[in-house]
């Protein structure tokens, strides 16, 4: 029984003319639009214009395994081959093919794998990604336009705005979306055992190694592996990473041979690797490979009237008094989205049916303590050395504490402000 499958544009490669007719015949009757040639350079001219190349390993000039690693990151390639060992399996998929079909094969096999590596359109899915602003609109555009590629993908963005979600949202929209989705905190893993988490090991490769693990990777085949806070990552890992990258294949610590492993990697950082690489803690090499194509995900004090959407998704149905939602559409938040709902979450323990300005945290509902805004309330008047200490203060939380940035924002030296920190205890 034959396999129905979507309509693709497959382009098929043998040197075997019997072959060639009996795959269009095929496929054609299948609904596949189908195009076919006895030499891969008739496939390289078809990349960017077909969903699938099908090819014959063997074959004169250029062979199905340097026709796959020539286009692999732009089709999915599916190798066929009377040569169906292991290795040539493993040689096939380190090359980057989607998939091996081993001859003499059943064509609803082979119309099953040209399903499996077809790429499907982004769906527009719930992500999480609350927000109407044009900034918004901008990253779910540019997700949509990313999630479809097998390349990897650089999320960035500030802390707490929201970069693990757009990483799902990426899974989500993308062919793996069946498969699974492991998502990993590189700076949560003590640097000892960061490449055993990543990569697996073999039992007695270390003194508590009493089994075999297999690692995250190979939790992660088929699917999508996120690394959030690829900037914390060891230095001594990261060429292994960037190994396991461009061969599609690891080795487990104390692994005698590698695994292939068809794996998407979204990596995701608050930090400025660029800065990193300059500095030289972060690999140049790695960068650019992780750096294939980039979602940049922008402040939650850049995105306007998002501030008070999320809040209603954040307040559960409940009210936002008037004088509330001006305190919040007012404050910076330089915590992002991670500081509203946490602010949210302070009011509702707080509230009955409605937030009120004073059931929100006092740095949001009465800014003008915790910086340098003035009143005409005579009571509240303060001394301009009380005014300077505040502001200080207030400069200090928004950059989470760092005294280099608070200087230059206040436009002093670095040694000045330490010495007005002293004062001030």
């Amino acid at each position: 029984m034959q396999t129905a499958t979507a309509p693709s544009r497959v382009v098929v490669v043998d040197d075997d003319a019997a072959m060639r007719d009996l795959l269009d015949a095929h496929l054609s009757r299948l609904g596949h639009t189908v195009s076919t040639h006895a030499r891969a350079a008739g496939a390289l001219a078809m990349a960017d214009a077909c969903d699938v190349v099908v090819t014959d390993f063997r074959m004169p000039d250029m062979d199905g395994l340097e026709l796959c690693r020539a286009i692999h990151g732009r089709v999915p390639v599916i190798l066929i081959s009377a040569f169906g060992t292991m290795e040539t399996a493993i040689e096939a998929l380190r090359a980057g093919a989607a998939d091996f079909v081993p001859k003499p094969f059943r064509i609803d096999a082979l119309a099953a794998a040209i399903s499996r590596a077809a790429p499907r359109p982004a769906r527009h899915l719930d992500t999480g990604l609350v927000g109407s602003s044009a900034a918004m609109a901008a990253v779910r555009e540019r997700i949509a336009r990313v999630a479809p590629s097998d390349a990897p993908v650089l999320v960035t963005g500030d802390s707490g705005s929201g970069k693990e979600l757009v990483a799902r949202a990426l899974h989500a929209a993308s062919s793996r979306a069946s498969g699974p989705l492991v998502v990993v905190n590189c700076a949560a893993i003590p640097p000892a055992l960061v490449e055993s988490e990543l990569f697996g090991h073999v039992r007695g490769a270390f003194t508590d190694a009493r089994d075999d693990r297999p690692g995250l990777f190979v939790a992660a085949h088929g699917g999508t592996l996120v690394l959030d806070e690829i900037g914390e990552l060891p230095l001594d890992v990261q060429p292994k990473l960037l190994r396991a990258l461009q061969e599609r294949a690891i080795r487990p610590v104390g692994g005698a041979s590698e695994i292939p492993v068809d794996v998407r990697v979204v990596a995701v950082t608050n930090r400025d690797l660029e800065g990193m690489v300059a500095a030289g803690r972060f690999r140049e090499d790695l960068y650019y490979r992780v750096h294939v194509l980039n979602v940049a995900l922008p402040p939650l004090r850049e995105r306007g009237d998002d501030v008070l959407e999320l809040a209603r998704h954040f307040a559960r149905g409940r009210e936002i008094a008037p004088e509330a939602a001006a305190a919040l559409a007012n404050h910076p938040w330089p915590g992002n989205v991670r500081e509203l709902a946490s602010a949210l979450v302070h009011a509702l323990a707080m509230a009955g049916s409605t937030i009120e300005r004073a059931h929100l945290p006092e740095r949001i509902a009465r800014p003008r303590l915790h910086g340098a805004a003035t009143t005409t309330e005579p009571g509240d008047l303060v001394t301009l050395a009380e005014l300077e200490r505040r502001h200080v203060a207030c400069v200090l939380e928004r950059v989470a504490g760092n005294k280099a940035a608070a200087a230059r924002i206040l436009g002093i030296e670095r040694k000045t402000l330490y010495r007005m920190l002293e004062r001030w205890q």
